[in-house]
């Protein structure tokens, strides 16, 4: 039989939700099991190295107050151990990248460090175990509750026990282990109204995922060897593309015309003249600096040789096939890993120049950043995860900014956090392009977060009750964070007053004690009067 482990709350998956989640119940004097099937905790921000997605007025309001202390503490890191220029070390609002994409674009390893730093307390004190290499395979239920979640590592197995289970796995791996109720890929415009809806629902349809990678431009030939698959993406043609997948030209998310992109290495451009802001500009035009996480003139003059670029770009996104509910997921992360590295090596060899020649050989791969054993980052970025089916789901009328205009997304009585971005839909494994539209800054409600059936187990990341289409806007980091943290603090406040998720949102003294918790513990409910983009 396998080691039985007990505790107040287990969440599985490392992730941002998941860590806001372990943070909020431990700070609530819970013991707390965390799995991570990754060396780094952090998910999309680290083992995925995917710099911050966030909303323009990120600096002022609009996330948690942890999820704040977590910029925070990227920025001071950087101060305290990093050689910065003076002027980088006085600017509040430090872009250590000056990336194009957003206010904080920084590496991976960084943002690694200060999860931990705001973690280590509670391990010190035995209130939170981390597990490491650990993936969930099985869990035992008993009518409409959860009983345990038996995790795997090199052939020995757990069984987590606790009265409370979280969902934080990228994937929503816990509902079909629990039988919990759950949709994937597109729903139908019969089924949700949706006006970016198919009239056909598709649940193998999905968006596509990504293997990251960084690099940066120096002296020498860092040319990798030729991928196997080379020749099949250097030549590949999407049908909705314009161009060969393997080429500076694509489709516009937000138009869909093909536009042409640029990409100038090191273009020593002055880093305090970045504007990350989505509203004027996706900052995509120089791939370069698009999501650059380390600007060299940020830093003592010398220190670093080059800028370091993290690529995730169109090119990169693979969606031949879905990874969820499909027997050779494994088999289709290879692929999009061999994706990447074709991308890299057209980089170094075949990608046109601006002086007329090809490929930049001094592009080298910066495995150290991002942690993976062949070079690229650890983890694939999942954009899309198994969804619950909710006691409310959350649609594109409710935040559309052309649906709802001056009115502003729908105001949930029982919201539960905020977030803002807008309906960013990658090409998905149906064969369609792009799809986005504008959004209303928009609160989350609690019903999201409670499955229709199940009783114990709660979402804490991308697999609360949003659509195929909402999803592209709540599965970006402060929202995957405040749905997370809410998750924890929610654990909490149940075995404390020992009620039930689905009481808590049906009980109105109980709703509105809940959501003054939330308050004093620094999540924002309502935005103030601000307008989509």
């Amino acid at each position: 039989m396998p080691e039985e482990r007990r505790a107040e709350v287990v969440v599985v998956g490392g992730g941002l939700g998941g860590v806001a989640a372990a943070l909020a119940a431990a700070r609530a004097g819970r013991s707390v099991l965390l799995t991570e099937e990754y060396a780094w905790l952090g998910g999309q921000l680290t083992s995925q190295a995917v710099p911050p997605d966030e909303h323009s007025w990120v600096e002022q309001f609009g996330v948690t107050a942890s999820y704040r202390a977590l910029r925070d503490g990227i920025r001071d890191y950087y101060r305290r151990h990093y050689p910065l220029t003076d002027r980088a070390r006085r600017t509040r609002e430090l872009n250590p990248g000056a990336g194009h994409v957003s206010r904080l674009c920084h590496e991976p390893r960084v943002a690694v460090a200060v999860i931990e730093a705001m973690l280590a307390p509670f391990r010190g004190s035995g209130r939170l175990t981390v597990l490491h290499g650990w993936v969930p395979v099985a869990a035992g239920t008993d009518g409409d509750r959860v009983t345990a979640v038996t995790v795997r590592r090199d052939g020995e197995e757990l069984t987590l026990v606790a009265p409370y289970i979280l969902d934080a796995t990228e994937t929503g791996e816990l509902l079909p282990l629990t039988g919990t109720e759950y949709v994937t890929g597109f729903e139908s415009q019969g089924q949700t109204g949706e006006p970016s809806a198919p009239e056909t629902a598709d649940p193998t349809n999905m968006q596509a995922f990504s293997v990251c990678f960084a690099v940066d431009h120096v002296d020498g030939d860092h040319t990798v060897d030729r991928p196997a698959s080379y020749a099949k993406w250097r030549d590949h043609r999407p049908p909705f593309w314009g161009a060969k997948m393997l080429s500076w030209q694509s489709p516009s998310p937000r138009t869909l015309e093909i536009s042409t992109r640029s990409f100038t290495p090191n273009p020593d451009d002055d880093p305090w003249l970045v504007d990350a802001d989505q509203r004027a500009d996706p900052g995509d035009g120089n791939l370069w600096t698009f999501r650059r996480i380390a600007a060299r003139r940020t830093f003592a003059d010398g220190f670093y040789p080059s800028d370091i670029c993290l690529v995730n770009w169109p090119m990169i996104d693979y969606f031949e096939a879905p990874i969820i509910d499909v027997p050779d997921a494994a088999c289709q992360v290879e692929k999009a890993r061999e994706l990447s590295f074709s991308v890299l090596y057209w980089l170094q060899t075949e990608a046109p120049r601006p002086d007329g020649g090809t490929g930049w050989k001094g592009l080298r791969l910066r495995d150290d950043v991002t942690g993976g054993d062949d070079g690229l980052a650890m983890a694939p970025y999942i954009r899309e995860s198994r969804r619950i089916r909710a006691e409310y789901t959350i649609v594109e009328q409710d935040l559309s900014l052309a649906v709802r205009g001056d009115k502003g997304a729908v105001s949930h009585a029982d919201s539960v956090g905020i977030g803002m971005y807008r309906i960013d839909l990658h090409p998905s494994t149906g064969g369609d392009t792009y799809i986005d539209v504008g959004s209303c800054p928009f609160e989350i409600p609690l019903g999201a977060l409670i499955p229709q059936r199940v009783e114990n187990l709660l979402p804490a990341g991308k697999n609360i009750g949003t659509t195929h289409i909402t999803n592209g806007s709540h599965r970006l980091h402060p929202v995957e964070w405040n749905v997370g943290e809410v998750a924890g603090v929610l654990a909490d406040f149940c075995l404390a007053r020992a009620v039930s998720p689905r009481a808590v949102r049906h009980t109105p003294a109980l709703l509105a004690d809940f959501q003054d918790r939330l308050t004093a513990d620094g999540v924002e409910l309502r935005w103030p009067d601000v307008g989509g983009y």
